[in-house]
């Protein structure tokens, strides 16, 4: 059973997302955060502290809990990882939130290799909720609880999917670092162009007002997030460089190259999407009605 929980950094957006649901199936949740009281969600018990360097009263309800939840940067939960050692409970289950898994999951085997652990990643916005959206679950030392937080996870409505820590982080530099890296470049862009955003909206087609939108939810989103997701994962950056040779290979093909070579392209493209393309054309098709 999961009853006693510590959210680290449950005052933060995919803290508050599982200390909510937590508290919603019936845990006691407190959360250890650095920030003043009051962000915290209602019902919880609030301890304000650093994970890094623990005082008295947080050590101690991590060390009565069943299932602690580091929902934190990267670089704290790697710092926090060690001083854990001595805290947790034998048959206590240690979640992570990070983007980047190989080398929280390095930490948590080095350091802690009879805890069980898992590392969860949800592949949304938290304010979307989990309902019909995939969370990628890493399994670090298994055990009971570990399937016993998955089924739950499941139950709050996610598509849970279970991938190594070396596959999760080359599908999140793909999926996640490959996609913000576009979106941002494309704002880059925009600033360099001193783009009208008030004369483009009038006239915009569905793909520009497309990445507007995704710029938009960026850039009003935490930049800690969007920073770890580029520098923390190793695979970031020849991901980078693949979107960079693209574009330079597209401007290349334009400049010096001919309509027929161009259409060549569109088909390799479209081979790549595969089965899949009428799958992501018809999700296009609804994106672009609303839009």
């Amino acid at each position: 059973m999961i009853r006693r929980c510590v959210v680290v950094g449950g005052a933060g957006a995919v803290g508050r997302l599982f200390a909510e649901r937590l508290l919603a199936d019936g845990a006691r949740v407190a959360v250890i955060d650095t920030v003043e009281p009051g962000a915290e969600p209602a019902g919880t018990h609030y301890v304000r502290g650093d994970i890094t360097d623990l005082g008295f009263r947080a050590a101690a309800d991590l060390g009565h809990a069943d299932l602690v939840v580091l929902a934190v940067p990267d670089a704290v939960a790697l710092a926090a990882v060690p001083g854990l050692a001595g805290t947790l409970r034998p048959d206590a289950l240690l979640v992570d939130t990070l983007s980047v898994k190989q080398p929280v999951t390095a930490a948590v085997r080095t350091h802690l290799p009879g805890v069980q652990a898992v590392g969860l990643n949800p592949m949304f916005a938290p304010s979307l909720g989990f309902e019909g959206r995939p969370v990628a679950a890493v399994v670090v030392n298994d055990g009971p609880r570990v399937g016993a937080l998955l089924d739950l996870v499941a139950g709050w409505g996610a598509r849970v999917v279970r991938l190594d820590e070396a596959e999760h982080d080359r599908l999140a530099g793909t999926s996640q670092a490959l996609t913000h890296a576009a979106v941002l470049g494309f704002g880059a862009a925009l600033v360099r162009l001193d783009a009208d955003l008030g004369k483009i909206r009038e006239i915009a087609p569905p793909p520009h007002n497309a990445l507007l939108a995704l710029l938009a939810r960026i850039t009003s989103g935490a930049p800690a997030v969007y920073w770890d997701v580029q520098a923390a994962n190793p695979e970031a950056a020849a991901v980078r460089k693949e979107l960079a040779d693209g574009v330079r290979r597209v401007a290349d093909l334009v400049e010096h190259g001919s309509e027929h070579e161009f259409a060549a392209l569109l088909g390799e493209l479209d081979a790549q999407l595969g089965e899949h393309a009428p799958h992501y054309r018809e999700l296009c098709a609804r994106m672009f009605t609303s839009l």
